[in-house]
């Protein structure tokens, strides 16, 4: 007999107050003014009686790093009565929160954790997931999955490597009313740029509040995809709260119509977790001499670039980019740098023929695409920036480019391959061993 399928879902507030610092930009100078729109964590957790079942902790953030992930896990585990190991902490990867609730993310770039930030932020979370043993009850799951080219693309070149599909978790009560959605796509969230002083969650925000509009006030919880290289660079015409919510509305209005369509799959628990943990090696730095060349051609391009177009051309913003990878390069160069290997960790979690997969990396679009078309489960979603942060995870062709995240990746030209690997490895053995007791 099937095991009926648990849910408990709450959105929280985590918007910090003016005055502290914004993460995600080089270029950025000042600290936040105020608020646009809030940032929220979003928690989900899917069970049945007999089995805890995975709570996802999603927030609009640039990235939750370690020290992060344990602080919440153990919280909002200790809260629901579960294991801290069946709690996934993710980030949307919004470059317009807080710098604080994390720190420095990269030998390179600058950055400081706010220990208060952090705990009113943990303390808003906990709060949430004490309330969701009181709200559980049994819902049924329906899957959808569909595909729009209006929120993002290659941000190198507008035919190159894009997953432009999303996928849907649309989960009701008995009486069909509609009590969550966990979805997902993959995008930066960077439609405003470095001059933008206001907290917002982005698009994944206004994707959120269109949803709400359009579907009926479900609890919405969006995980982030393999965006490494995926951005608004080409699709958006603005860096305004306007543009925001045009991408965000186009994202909403799809999956509404998908939502409406009669090709959904019906899920039905239990769902399952797998853990592992893959050890990567650190890769190998030039010379603090090279990297400065290299920043000093590189500086030459932009230049040379944005005297020829302006500013905000994608030429310009591609060069810019090339400029700060190499300047974030030559300070990997000259400073204390990680050595040896990476502990990547990464997990799997499958819903019947569904199965979502989540590594701590910004992943390149093809390399996700990879792990897709290589998975046992049909349906097979890529989830990024999830239970930690290890930065950018280029493919061959981006290393071969000499493009901005090949030279602040952590790690080498093989990593992503040996990913993939493990990821596959993973998703076949979790595939083989789902329905044992």
């Amino acid at each position: 007999m099937t095991a009926a399928l648990l849910l408990a879902a709450q959105d929280v507030r985590i918007t910090p107050g003016p005055g502290h610092p914004l993460g995600g930009y080089l270029a950025r100078h000042g600290v936040a003014t105020g608020t646009h729109d809030d940032l929220e964590a979003s928690l989900i957790w899917l069970s049945t009686e007999d089995d805890p079942g995975v709570l996802w902790v999603a927030l609009d953030a640039l990235a939750v790093d370690a020290g992060l992930t344990r602080t919440l896990a153990d919280a909002v585990a200790a809260a629901v009565g579960i294991d801290p190991d069946r709690v996934l902490v993710c980030a949307s990867h919004t470059h317009s929160g807080p710098e604080g609730w994390t720190g420095p993310l990269h030998p390179g770039l600058p950055g400081q954790r706010d220990a208060g930030l952090v705990g009113r932020m943990a303390e808003k979370v906990t709060g949430a997931a004490l309330r969701l043993r009181a709200c559980r009850g049994r819902v049924r799951a329906r899957w959808h999955a569909g595909s729009t080219e209006a929120v993002g693309s290659n941000r190198y070149r507008p035919d190159g490597p894009h997953d432009t599909s999303f996928g849907v978790l649309e989960l009701s009560r008995d009486d069909g009313s509609p009590a969550a959605l966990l979805f997902d796509y993959a995008s930066h969230p960077t439609v405003l740029g470095p001059d933008n002083l206001s907290w917002s969650a982005d698009w994944p925000g206004a994707t959120r509040r269109e949803l709400a509009t359009l579907v009926g006030q479900p609890v919405a919880v969006f995980l982030q995809g393999a965006a490494g290289d995926a951005s608004s660079r080409f699709v958006r015409r603005g860096r305004d709260h306007a543009e925001v919510r045009t991408l965000g509305g186009h994202l909403a209005t799809s999956i509404a119509r998908t939502l409406a369509a009669a090709s959904a799959s019906a899920e039905s628990g239990p769902i399952r977790l797998s853990r592992s943990a893959l050890h990567l090696p650190y890769r190998e730095v030039p010379s603090i001499e090279d990297s400065l060349d290299l920043r000093e051609a590189a500086e030459g391009q932009w230049q040379h670039e944005l005297a020829r177009h302006g500013e905000d051309h994608p030429a310009v913003r591609i060069a810019q980019t090339r400029y700060e990878g190499c300047a974030m390069l030559a300070a990997m160069a000259a400073s204390d740098r990680p050595t040896g290997c990476a502990e990547v960790p990464v997990s799997v979690v499958s819903l019947g023929e569904i199965v979502w997969l989540h590594t701590p990396f910004e992943l390149f679009a093809s390399l996700g695409l990879r792990i897709r078309r290589g998975s046992p489960f049909p349906h097979t979603r890529v989830i990024g920036y999830s239970d930690g942060y290890l930065g950018y995870l280029p493919d061959a062709e981006g290393h071969r480019d000499g493009v901005y995240e090949s030279y602040v990746t952590l790690f080498g030209p093989d990593a992503g391959d040996v990913l993939v690997e493990h990821c596959l490895k993973l998703l076949r053995a979790h595939h083989a061993t789902r329905r044992r007791p």
